[in-house]
């Protein structure tokens, strides 16, 4: 082969090879062609530089507010007795939107809130911890699905992230990776927040960006941290660049579980609801039809089934879920108080006038996870059933020593005026959640209210048409997915525009349901946990051909109280047909029970954390015993803090710790401690301490292979669950404490060289 032929092969090799391995984007995004002229020297060239995106000129800011666990009649803007003075203020200046709808629960909400697009055509028709291998419930959302934050930064928005996201599959939620996902790699500027379900409120567990946030010594609340970084995020932006508008979503923990706060806002509470969830629901009703958020045909329900009459509790039953409702009420009084300095530091810099506010109180209705009697935390059981030790938690509620949720006669109550609760997709009480948009350069009807059928897939359209930005054809080089949902921008100005969307179907854990010009056609599927079905845990939800549908006329009856299947079995075969059509079209089949086809989390019969780990490392314990091995050097004569920690206080977990020259292994759950300790000194220099699990209700602590304490205990999964979901903290105490025997992190002076958790 001659030199010519060579350089040819070489020339068609490394085009091959730029074609195969160029990123999409760059195969996709030719460089755009100079616009001035080159020649030999900077004197005789003209310069030109290609022009950077520029969002519409006076194009608004933008800021979605998305809570959590929150129902219709729970905050004051919706009738509801909780105050929430900034929501009302909002409302009142604004729109509220009584007919609107969220998909049931957490993660299907937010991946369809974010994307506009149907929750299982994007991979979430559950959560995403709960994915299976289909492509309805595969736990990621595709790069094809665009979100918010990517459609507003192509159009020159900067684009911020804060509080929840619960969009990734755990498997991605470690310090290796893959963070494509994460929210900085979805169109995010910047993200400060938690990437899971729920947080501790004292004690949370972020990253900002991809990187854990060191909060050691930080006294303030959840909420307080997200209000800062706001206005951090907004302030430093404004400061750069005046003119360039922000896109910022806010979706606080609250009010899921744990319920956290200051003494000082679940005591303004003190009393007031002291006539209990029977009283709370009719005065709510009331409150809901004089404001008119209610059509006036609607009539109040009964009681769920299994709820007792707030009449019938002992006097220690009504105190103890009084103290959890009043904390709850804290709860989102206090959220509203910090969104309000967000909303009130826009109008200090004079650029709240020029902001589109959309506010969606709750991803879904009240929850159920309180079981009947409440809880206040613990891995092995919510101690719901047991009211004595409830009230010696009274206290406690609402503290960094519990994980409190509230019994499920509140949650109906917060759901006033519907039926059933969060992830009962069948129901409005799980999928119908108020909507306040403010908008003052487009609103002029202050206070107004708009009736039409909307649901979380229309906030999107309806953003990007209000905001005047157009939605790209292909974004990171991807070619985007259609959008499913339909602006309702036009109600804005004309409350009598048409509902923009007339069909749209729901589905959960196989609870079904379907939307239709007002027609519901509505199947529950028990999911068998939770008290709902009973507090059998091997309980088997029936098979989904024996699920009983129903149907309703919402035109006629708005919260589903007259079951007209016998009535219109044509129309109620229609609209199940319709639901076939949907699902098929969206990817909700094959149907599923919940945590059906789950893939097991990866057992690693041996894991080493290594010395330089600063990240909660989530290692899955199996069922076997287990041997936890720490290797520690101690500087000169003795050392002192944390070797190693996992979980905290209020929901299990476990401590080895150097106090006062003395080694201690802590177990905890729900306050319940067992210490393992030993006067054995551990002079300077290197060691060897393991920890023994033999079985369920035995552990052993060894210094140097020698036995220095023995304990039995009751299932000891309650105290190591936490290592596949808190994670384990290397040299310090991380998250929630394990014990208030030292004051966190309690940071190891010595060197922990490694753990090694074997099987």
């Amino acid at each position: 082969m001659n030199h010519q032929s060579r350089h040819v092969i070489s020339l068609l090799t490394g085009w091959l090879f730029f074609i195969i391995f160029t990123p999409a984007q760059a195969q996709h995004s030719p460089l755009q062609p100079f616009g001035g002229k080159i020649r030999k020297t900077l004197d005789s060239t003209v310069q030109w530089r290609p022009e950077r995106t520029k969002a519409p000129k006076g194009a608004p800011n933008v800021v979605w507010i998305l809570l959590d666990d929150v129902g219709f009649g729970a905050s004051s803007a919706f009738g509801g007795l909780i105050e929430t003075p900034t929501f009302d203020s909002l409302a009142n200046n604004g729109l509220r939107y009584t007919n609107f709808h969220t998909t049931g629960i957490c993660s299907p909400t937010r991946a369809a809130l974010l994307t506009g697009r149907n929750s299982h055509s994007v991979g979430m028709g559950h959560h995403a911890e709960l994915g299976i291998g289909t492509p309805g419930y595969s736990g990621d959302i595709p790069l094809e699905a665009g979100t918010i934050a990517e459609i507003f930064r192509e159009n020159g928005y900067n684009t911020f992230a804060l509080g929840k996201w619960h969009g990734n599959r755990p498997i991605d939620l470690t310090a290796a990776g893959p963070f494509n996902r994460y929210p900085t790699g979805r169109g995010f500027d910047h993200f400060y927040g938690f990437l899971g379900g729920a947080t501790d409120q004292w004690y949370p567990d972020l990253v900002e960006g991809i990187t854990p946030v060191n909060l050691d010594g930080n006294k303030k609340h959840l909420n307080e941290l997200l209000a800062d970084k706001a206005i951090s995020y907004i302030a430093n932006q404004k400061s750069a660049a005046p003119d360039k508008p922000f896109f910022l979503y806010l979706a606080p923990g609250a009010t899921h579980s744990p319920h956290q706060v200051a003494k000082e806002w679940s005591d303004r509470y003190k009393g007031k609801f002291d006539g209990g969830w029977d009283k709370y629901r009719e005065d709510v009703f009331k409150r809901q039809q004089a404001l008119g958020l209610i059509p006036a045909r609607v009539k109040l329900p009964p009681r769920q089934e299994g709820i007792k009459a707030w009449q019938s509790l002992s006097a220690d039953e009504k105190k103890v879920f009084e103290r959890f409702f009043e904390v709850y009420a804290g709860f989102l009084s206090y959220t509203d108080f910090e969104i309000g300095r967000i909303v009130n530091y826009l109008n200090q810099i004079g650029q709240l006038d020029n902001t589109l506010i959309f506010v969606i109180i709750g991803d879904n209705g009240g929850s159920k996870e309180g079981t009947y009697t409440g809880t206040t935390g613990g891995a092995e059981g919510p101690q719901g059933h047991d009211i004595a030790y409830l009230l010696s938690q009274y206290e406690k509620i609402g503290t960094a020593y519990t994980h409190p949720n509230y019994p499920l006669g509140w949650s109906q109550a917060t759901n006033t005026p519907f039926r059933y609760w969060k992830s009962d997709a069948n129901s409005e009480g799980a999928t119908h959640n108020p909507l306040i948009v403010f908008y003052p350069k487009k609103i002029r009807e202050k206070g107004g209210i708009r009736t039409q059928y909307a649901h979380v897939i229309d906030v999107l359209p309806s953003t990007v048409e209000l905001a005047q930005v157009k939605v790209p054809a292909t974004i990171n080089g991807y070619p985007q997915l259609p959008l499913h949902g339909a602006s309702f921008a036009a109600t804005i100005a004309n409350a009598a525009a048409p509902a923009a969307r007339t069909v749209q179907y729901y589905e959960l854990h196989g609870g079904r349901a379907i939307y239709k010009d007002g027609w519901k056609a509505a199947v529950y599927h028990p999911r068998g946990f939770f008290g709902t079905e009973g507090s059998d845990p091997h309980f088997t939800p029936p098979p989904f051909e024996k699920d009983k549908w129903e149907l309703y006329n919402l035109q006629e009856d708005w919260n589903e109280t007259r079951n007209l299947a016998a009535k219109y079995p044509q129309k109620l075969e229609e609209l199940k047909a319709l639901f076939d059509q949907e699902a098929t079209r969206y990817n909700v089949y094959p149907l599923r029970n919940y945590k059906a086809g789950m893939a097991q989390p990866v057992i690693r019969n041996k894991a080493v954390i290594y010395q330089g780990t600063t990240a909660r490392t989530k290692v899955y314990v199996g069922k076997g015993d287990v041997t936890i091995t720490a290797a520690v050097n101690i500087p000169g004569r003795e050392a002192t803090g944390v070797i190693f920690s996992n979980g905290g206080w209020s929901t299990g977990g476990t401590s080895l710790y150097i106090k006062d020259g003395k080694l201690h292994y802590t177990l905890t759950d729900a306050g319940r401690e067992i210490t393992l300790s030993t006067d054995k000194q551990l002079s300077g220099g290197e060691h060897t301490i393991r920890v023994k699990f033999k079985g369920e209700n035995s552990v052993t602590l060894f210094v140097d292979d020698e036995q220095v304490a023995e304990a039995e205990i009751t299932k000891r999964n309650k105290y190591l669950g936490s290592f596949g979901g808190d994670g384990v903290s290397l040299g310090k105490d991380q998250a929630v404490p394990v014990t208030d025997a030292y004051e966190r992190p309690f940071s190891f002076t010595g060197t922990v060289k490694s753990i090694v958790i074997e099987q």
